[in-house]
């Protein structure tokens, strides 16, 4: 692939991780935080007053050099979870101890790589899978299947975005499902629903087209309170 191809799929790759995060944001419960715009792992500890590795280690993030905007971080300690983050105050007689962070409420509880919540899917073309998720260079699945097939709701939502605004994901739709959990599905021929519509499970959406690729196909993505997941462990066994 060329380098210029290269990087416009990652430049569009950034734009989505900003839509889907816009389209799907809630509010964090005390004790968490959604990754904005510009913000680094190292900024969001010094904001609140934690270490990197506490951080990282609360959320399980396997590189603490690759978080995402929307995603939803643990940035106090669990209940009985100690802090690392080296800040001290006198304890009154003149040594120093950790200070205590306050503790989340409870059942708070923050994404990793297995979401605390779950949903429902059914595939949402036939065909083949071409290129899985790795969550890096693919944030969803590839599935080729001839042009025209159907592209349908793999559960029930609400339409958010229905348009072509994202250089290098062609006709994409985004669905919203909850609080949590949106779909999208790129490179669509034709777009039969528009923004702000209500979808049942099944329904048909969309064709299956090349637009923005090289070749026939549905890319599918999941994602959880902002962050990328691997769809195929939500849809059924073939």
């Amino acid at each position: 692939m060329p380098e210029t191809t290269r990087m416009i799929k990652r430049l569009a790759c950034v734009s989505l991780v900003a839509l889907i995060a816009a389209c799907g944001s809630a509010p964090v419960g005390p004790g968490f935080y959604r990754v904005e715009r510009g913000d680094t792992l190292s900024k969001i500890a010094r904001s609140h007053r934690q270490s990197v590795q506490s951080i990282t280690r609360w959320n399980n993030l396997t590189n603490p050099d690759s978080i995402e905007v929307g995603q939803v971080l643990r940035v106090e300690p669990p209940n009985g979870v100690a802090s690392t983050s080296g800040a001290v105050r006198s304890n009154g007689n003149g040594s120093a101890s950790a200070s205590a962070a306050p503790r989340p409420a409870p059942g708070d509880n923050a994404p990793s790589s297995a979401p605390a919540s779950s949903i429902s899917l059914i595939w949402p073309t036939s065909g083949s899978v071409i290129r899985g998720f790795d969550g890096s260079s693919s944030k969803g699945i590839d599935i080729a299947a001839p042009a025209g097939t159907p592209v349908v709701a793999a559960a029930a939502g609400t339409v958010v975005y229905a348009g072509n605004g994202l250089r290098g994901y062609g006709n994409l739709l985004i669905l919203k499902h909850n609080a949590e959990y949106l779909t999208a599905y790129a490179h669509n021929r034709a777009l039969l629903v528009k923004e702000g519509e209500t979808v049942t499970q099944g329904q048909k959406i969309a064709e299956i087209g090349d637009t923005d690729t090289n070749r026939v196909m549905l890319h599918f993505e999941l994602r959880y309170q902002g962050r990328s997941i691997d769809p195929s462990r939500a849809l059924p066994p073939r």
